[in-house]
């Protein structure tokens, strides 16, 4: 087995054999010791010193590691001469909030890094975004990723920053092979797969499908060999599943705009009754303040016993005349012969003792 010599103040796995898994970065420090001025692209080109490695970080999914992830760090690794490659993977939380779900678990796709042998280092959870304190703590010279614009997490490109700081080099993508592609021809052929696995003891449970699933896919596969009629009932499976789908978002959606429909309904219910008792309280107070018997009536809180008061007092309906108008027209009629014309009449001394049994002031 080929041995790199050791030297001193190198990154850390330049003397490790390549019989040993890549490191681990620590999630506190950088274990590099070596000095670590900045280089420019054409300086690192040139070559380094071999106590000074060109730090090069390249990130990713890598989901079904497969040889265009392994030509895209082969690449990475060896755009320098005295190159050193970081590789960061993010964690799946990450990667499902922002691109979807895995096959592979973090954990797994972490150690099929570990295995690839142009990988010296491995950046556990790593961030979606490159900042500066990033850089800066793994002591990162340049990144490596294709020059395709990747717009995520709402920037047209998440490594623009990178490109106008200078410390972006291209690599190239491989034609032809991608996860997407594999995860493709795993749902083209699902029954083909299905039936295999089946066949080598995997439960239906384990797969996830149903009995009628399982012997629908038997029948299918036993009776048809053609791929477009394979095709046509998986595409027919899938677009009823998807209506379901959308069907369930649609109630979901529905039921939460409801729910803030009721809230904000009872809310403003609330509202408005407050609003009307404290009006009624009003009008109640500036009534009895004007036609009182002592000219201004004092009340107190027992608001139920205004309300029949007020509805007691029988002075008849002016025509065009309502509320506080009608009711201060009285004042304004001078003689009881005016009051009269206009349909207001008030109750005479004599009328109000008889109704009410005391003497009126």
């Amino acid at each position: 087995v080929r041995r790199v010599e050791s030297l001193p103040f190198l990154s850390p796995s330049l003397g490790q054999t390549l019989t040993e898994p890549a490191i681990f970065a620590k999630e506190t420090s950088c274990e590099c010791r070596a000095p670590h001025e900045k280089l420019s692209i054409a300086q690192a080109r040139l070559g380094t010193p071999a106590d000074r490695p060109v730090r090069v970080y390249a990130d990713g999914i890598f989901d079904l590691f497969h040889s265009g992830h392994a030509r895209a760090l082969m690449q990475a690794k060896n755009l320098f001469p005295n190159g050193y490659l970081i590789v960061g993977v993010c964690s799946d939380e990450l990667t499902h909030k922002y691109k979807g779900f895995t096959v592979m678990t973090e954990e797994e796709r972490y150690e099929a890094l570990r295995h690839c042998r142009y990988v010296d280092e491995v950046v556990r959870d790593a961030p979606w975004t490159i900042t500066a304190d990033f850089l800066e703590k793994h002591k990162i010279d340049f990144v490596a990723h294709d020059d395709i614009p990747y717009s995520s997490a709402g920037s047209e490109d998440v490594y623009e920053h990178i490109k106008e700081a200078g410390m972006f080099v291209p690599t190239q993508r491989t034609e032809g092979i991608s996860t997407s592609d594999i995860i493709t021809r795993i749902v083209r052929d699902y029954d083909v797969y299905a039936r295999r696995n089946l066949q080598r003891g995997y439960t239906a449970k384990e797969l996830n499908v149903s009995y009628i699933n399982v012997r629908t896919v038997s029948r299918l596969s036993m009776r048809s060999r053609e791929p477009r009629l394979r095709t046509a009932h998986i595409e027919k499976k899938y677009r009823l599943q998807n209506q379901v789908d959308r069907m369930k978002e649609k109630v979901k959606t529905v039921e939460e705009r409801s729910k803030h429909f009721v809230y904000r309904v009872e809310e403003k219910s609330h509202d408005l009754i407050q609003k009307w008792e404290e009006k009624s309280r009003e009008f109640i107070g500036n009534f009895l303040e004007l036609f009182g018997p002592d000219g201004a009536w004092t009340y107190g809180p027992d608001h139920a016993t205004l309300v029949i008061l007020l509805q007691c007092a029988q002075i008849p309906r002016a025509p065009a005349l309502t509320g506080f108008r009608r009711l201060t027209k009285v004042l304004a009629c001078g003689t009881e012969g005016n009051r009269d014309a206009m349909g207001l009449r008030v109750p005479s001394a004599v009328e109000r003792t008889t109704a009410t049994g005391r003497p009126a002031h």
